[in-house]
């Protein structure tokens, strides 16, 4: 069910100058809600960003579009600017108000141990467990069952969603959001050779997540083997991502889901990781790199380079490679009639 922030919902001329977009229409036009363009009411506004969705501009019962500076409409009001999809999130936040998970203090169903402390207006939910030393941050919430290791740090103004693990050592910096299910500080994969089978080497490292990160659900981060397994400021984590012991993600990188990067891997800075890509370990993907769905990196990448496929290669490189496949059948017709024709 939809909540905005209030019944009556705001004007479009109010929403306009609140996310600095150009009004074209009616600013009088009220607004209470968001929804998808194909289903939008004529309370609701809508977005177009991708091309594949201006077939809709025409037929959506939406009230208002928030649309770039070229995409025609001349039916509905519209909100104009030079990047769509910033504005509509601006336009949510608007409209909608951010929801309580678990009222501010300590739940008598948590455990909280001799020494741990919590900072000021935190919310600790039920069946939540903060170990001895563990440190929770101003305004921070555990919504319920969430697990924070001995000598833990925990940052001001974090959000940390049922079921989040953060195992002992690790530290977590301001503002960060974890979603369900996310493992901080797991043991590393580490196992030596020897006569009797595997030896596990004991993983003695941690984890540092510095600022304004988000760790999408059920993904797991390893603590190092040796010294930390770092996330840099800003970094935005999808769900099901797997990071090795040791790895190093500079700030403001994208890693996109059931990315899994290896031991000892270093990104730059904006590095995007589209759906499903692999690393071995021990190399460099430099700042900018960008790497498409589904590719396996087997060496470094310099900076601002476009890989894709498996072995990845550059990406002009792997769609040339990608044409020739497809041609394959043709070639292989003629080659057999050439041989035919000895």
């Amino acid at each position: 069910m939809k909540s905005s922030t209030n019944s009556t919902g705001l004007t479009l001329g109010e929403i306009a100058a609140a996310v600095k977009a150009t009004l074209c229409g009616d600013g009088s036009r009220r607004i209470t809600g968001a929804a998808p363009i194909e289903c939008a009411g004529s309370a609701d506004i809508s977005f177009v960003a991708n091309p594949n969705y201006v077939k809709f501009i025409e037929t959506t019962g939406a009230g208002a579009l928030v649309l770039d500076m070229q995409t025609e409409c001349s039916r509905l009001p519209v909100l104009r600017h030079t990047n769509p999809y910033l504005v509509f999130a601006k336009v949510i936040d608007l409209l909608y108000a951010e929801p309580t998970f678990v009222e501010p203090g300590i739940s008598p169903e948590a455990v909280v141990e001799t020494g741990a402390t919590i900072g000021k207006e935190c919310a600790i939910g039920p069946l939540c467990h903060v170990s001895a030393g563990a440190r929770i941050g101003d305004n921070t919430t555990l919504v319920s069952s969430v697990f924070i290791g001995r000598g833990a740090t925990i940052g001001s103004t974090c959000l940390l969603h049922p079921g989040v693990r953060a195992m002992h050592g690790c530290k977590i910096g301001d503002r960060v959001t974890i979603h369900a299910g996310v493992v901080i500080g797991s043991d590393g994969f580490g196992f030596a050779q020897s006569e009797t089978g595997h030896q596990k080497i004991r993983q003695v490292g941690w984890v540092e997540i510095g600022d304004d990160v988000e760790i999408g659900a059920n993904t797991t981060i390893d603590r190092g083997a040796l010294g930390p397994t770092k996330i840099g400021r800003g970094t935005k984590i999808d769900n099901l991502v797997q990071i090795a012991h040791n790895v190093e993600i500079g700030e403001h990188c994208l890693i996109v889901s059931q990315v899994g990067i290896s031991g000892s891997a270093k990104l730059g800075s904006y590095v995007v990781l589209a759906g499903q890509v692999g690393l071995v370990g021990h190399i460099e993907l430099g700042n900018g790199v960008r790497v498409g769905a589904q590719s396996g990196v087997t060496h470094s990448i310099p900076d601002g380079k476009g890989y894709f496929g498996s072995p990845a290669r550059e990406i002009m490189e792997a769609k040339r490679i990608e044409a020739s496949i497809r041609r394959l059948p043709e070639l292989l017709k003629r080659v057999k009639k050439l041989e035919e024709s000895r």
